[in-house]
């Protein structure tokens, strides 16, 4: 007897989800009413190396958690008119917490769904002020994360020169310094592969961190099909060195789609969720209501009955 086709491609599918890399990351954007769902992300197994949670200072959830074990990247979001991102960065690091890297604005060419909305002037001057000072303290300093759309890397073009500008005198010219890009990307993965070529020309030879991204209001089999074709190319690509998917919560509480997210509306790990955290698929439909005391038994038993076929073979 021979298995069928369509059985070896979804148990192959299966073992290429399931993969581990220390490059992922969590964007961290817990929900009060469910506190439960903040420990679903450092479970045993996770495999989860780092978060951001779009502020300067570390998750009460995570606190527990030295930066080896679940290393804090500080965000300075949007704009400020003091030097409370550097004081705050450098109390960390004066308490014992050893920040390695920092992230500059969210978005800071849009004035929607969350972009902090800064021009690029104003943006580097308190980059000059609050970012770049932290680099003499040896942490990497990462550029502002702009939209996908078209306007993303003029402004950051715009925000460097500035950022020259007010560190240049008129004997020497200077420019600011930055160790590696931040991407925001939401559509298919033919495009997230052009946009990130596109960084790559305009910043060559620059690492990337794709910190925000996945395909947005899709069908479940489309977007589980974007997840694994953008992971396996993260993956393998050396000039990525972190991403994080954004779609860490519950179906209902998302704003990318009801199948764009790693836990079901009773707080279970859909399969995307599990395939990020490195762990076996659970079947889980994004949008049921089963809690974490029903455990779906689904994937398992697909997964148990394509190993008994090949074995009769």
């Amino acid at each position: 007897m021979r298995p069928s086709c369509a059985l070896l491609i979804a148990t192959a599918s299966v073992a290429i989800a399931q993969t581990r890399s220390p490059k992922r990351g969590l964007v961290f954007v817990p929900k009060p009413a469910t506190p439960e769902d903040n420990k679903v992300w450092v479970q045993p197994g996770s495999d989860l190396t780092w978060y951001y949670n779009y502020e300067p200072t570390p998750s009460s959830a995570f606190s527990d958690l030295s930066q080896d074990q679940f290393e804090f990247v500080p965000m300075l979001w949007g704009p400020i008119d003091d030097t409370s991102f550097l004081d705050s960065v450098q109390n960390q690091i004066d308490s014992g917490r050893d920040i390695k890297h920092v992230l500059g604005f969210n978005e800071p060419d849009s004035q929607y769904n969350g972009g902090s909305n800064i021009e690029p002037s104003r943006a580097a001057d308190i980059w000059v002020k609050n970012v770049a000072p932290l680099a003499d303290k040896g942490v990497k300093l990462g550029l502002p994360a702009c939209t996908g759309g078209w306007g993303g890397i003029p402004w950051l073009q715009q925000f460097l020169g500035n950022c020259s500008e007010l560190i240049s005198t008129d004997d020497e010219k200077k420019n600011c310094t930055y160790d590696f890009v931040n991407i925001h990307w939401y559509g298919n993965f033919e495009g997230l592969a052009s946009h990130m070529g596109s960084y790559a020309a305009a910043f060559p030879n620059v690492t990337q961190w794709i910190t925000e991204y996945n395909w947005n209001d899709q069908d479940l089999a489309t977007t589980q099909a974007f997840y694994n074709a953008s992971t396996e190319y993260f993956d393998r690509m050396d000039s990525v060195g972190r991403y994080s998917l954004f779609g860490s919560f519950r179906s209902k509480d998302s704003n990318v789609g009801p199948n764009a997210v790693m836990l079901n509306n009773g707080g279970q790990l859909t399969d995307i969720g599990a395939w990020y955290l490195g762990v076996s698929s659970t079947g889980v439909d994004p949008q049921s209501i089963a809690g974490r005391g029903h455990a779906p038994i689904a994937g398992a038993v697909v997964f148990a009955l394509a190993i008994g076929i090949l074995l009769v073979v």
